[in-house]
């Protein structure tokens, strides 16, 4: 339990020490005026309480990673609750709070605008075709699975539920943010945190003695290891409980809702502490509910992620509190999907400078992307995740990148993002060259070569920093 409450402890004192430095480091300045109102235009820029963006703002990244993606990914070992506690601190969440900051002080820019101000053209039209792809994959990803799992517990198949999620998903994406999103995701947030609460309260009081600890070793607890190593895996299939680039389209979303800049930190540095609590509780409770690590890895042979969850829910919660923990965990995948669309609508009529106010304008380009989500969601979900993966953290990498040559053009200490800039690239590169998925090159092979492109993006930095210095002298 020790390891447990020590990564919960780094957590929440991470975000009221480090989240504060951050925040000063940026220069949050509480007496300028937001998007939401300089940019009013009763669709997607407006004033919205506090508290509702925040939960909005949760809920948008709260998709199924730091559930199912916690799950299996804790078969890495105790270094998952080490990845999941020190990535959200110093890279995730770091990555969330100065991605919305940035969104902020450009009008509410989305992430590819954002990237093509500090990067150039170039790299801008590879981001826009690259996050639209991701959030349609993303949408269809978290259709089939809410759809699975509510045909676990209703009379109604999957089929059907595809159908009314995809409904939903339209009108989310399609109308005012504050019509469907802003009303609905309240009750979502509600059911979202009693699973949290109620599953983190079971498994201190009756399970704690499951709980693995660091004095166990940090070493992989995989069948195979070998095929599945620590690095650069753990660190792809824990994206969202620690970092995920997927985030860093959202966060303009509320950017463009937030009522003043002091409210950054709790809603986006905040959001991603308590998303990697999410993910901490889960990867707890798997290993806890299995009994061991290889009674989990003995479940996850014979059992889908969606089954051992409900199964988890029902036992230690009861049929009513398991059906409400249920619903929390349905909700989160589909606030994800409704949002990811919406993104992609965004960023596909800020590309084509096309006008939010117009209703015809954006029924026309939300039919397009959910004719696109609709093939690409009748591909294997396996495939689909592991595509997602690997995509989801190398918009990371340009993000982070991103925000480190911002923080560099304004003299302000880049290490923040620096660091784990290079970090993710080794990470991502290495999981491309190695992965089945990817170029099915050998484990030293796949390193050597991260680090010849880490170097290189380092070296480019570099030469971008002197480019910096000469401009100032002049």
């Amino acid at each position: 339990m020790y390891s447990f409450l020590i990564s919960l402890g780094i957590l929440i004192g991470g975000y009221l020490i480090y989240g504060a430095f951050v925040e000063r480091l940026f220069g949050v300045d509480s007496s300028r005026k937001t998007p939401a109102y300089t940019m009013t235009d009763g669709i997607d820029y407006m004033p919205m309480p506090t508290w509702k963006v925040f939960l909005i703002q949760f809920l948008n990244i709260a998709g199924l990673g730091p559930i199912f993606g916690a799950i299996m990914g804790v078969m890495f070992g105790t270094s998952a609750f080490l990845w999941i506690a020190l990535g959200t601190i110093f890279a995730g969440a770091v990555h969330d709070f100065l991605a919305g900051m940035l969104s902020i002080r450009s009008g509410g820019k989305s992430l590819p605008e954002l990237v093509g101000d500090q990067l150039g053209t170039t790299v801008k039209v590879v981001m826009e075709l690259f996050s639209v792809l991701l959030l349609i994959l993303l949408g269809a990803v978290f259709v089939v699975n809410p759809a699975d799992l509510l045909a676990t517990i209703t009379p109604w198949s999957a089929t059907i539920w595809i159908a009314i999620i995809f409904v939903y998903f339209f009108l989310a994406t399609l109308l005012p943010i504050d019509k469907v999103i802003g009303n609905l995701y309240p009750v979502f947030g509600i059911a979202l945190l009693f699973m949290a609460v109620g599953i983190l309260a079971v498994l201190l009081v009756q399970h704690s003695g499951s709980i693995p600890e660091f004095t166990e070793g940090l070493q992989n607890r995989q069948s195979n290891p070998d095929a599945l190593p620590i690095f650069p895996m753990m660190f792809i299939s824990i994206a969202c409980g620690a970092i995920s680039g997927f985030h860093a389209t959202q966060s303009p979303l509320m950017a463009r809702c937030m009522k003043n800049e002091k409210y950054a930190r709790p809603v986006f540095y905040g959001a991603m502490v308590t998303e990697g609590i999410v993910a901490l509780i889960w990867a707890a409770a798997a290993v806890a509910f299995a009994g061991s690590f290889d009674g989990l890895a003995e479940l996850l042979g014979t059992q889908k992620p969606a089954r051992i969850l409900y199964n988890l829910s029902t036992q230690w919660l009861g049929m009513v509190g398991g059906f409400l923990a249920m619903l929390g965990v349905i909700f989160a995948p589909i606030t994800s999907g409704d949002t990811a669309l919406r993104s992609a609508r965004l960023i596909v009529m800020e590309t084509f400078k096309i006008k939010s106010n117009s209703i015809a304008m954006r029924l026309l380009v939300s039919v397009a992307l959910f004719a696109v989500t609709f093939v690409i969601m009748n591909i294997d979900f396996t495939v689909l995740w592991r595509y997602f993966a690997w995509s989801n953290q190398t918009l990371s990498v340009f993000t982070l990148w991103t925000i480190t040559v911002y923080l560099a053009r304004k003299s302000k200490p880049y290490l923040v993002t620096l660091i784990p800039a290079v970090f993710m690239t080794m990470v991502t590169t290495t999981y491309i060259c190695f992965a089945p998925e990817g170029l099915r090159l050998g484990w030293i092979v796949s390193i050597a070569i991260a680090s010849v492109v880490s170097l290189l993006f380092c070296g480019l930095f570099v030469k971008f920093l002197n480019s910096i210095k000469k401009e100032r002298k002049l």
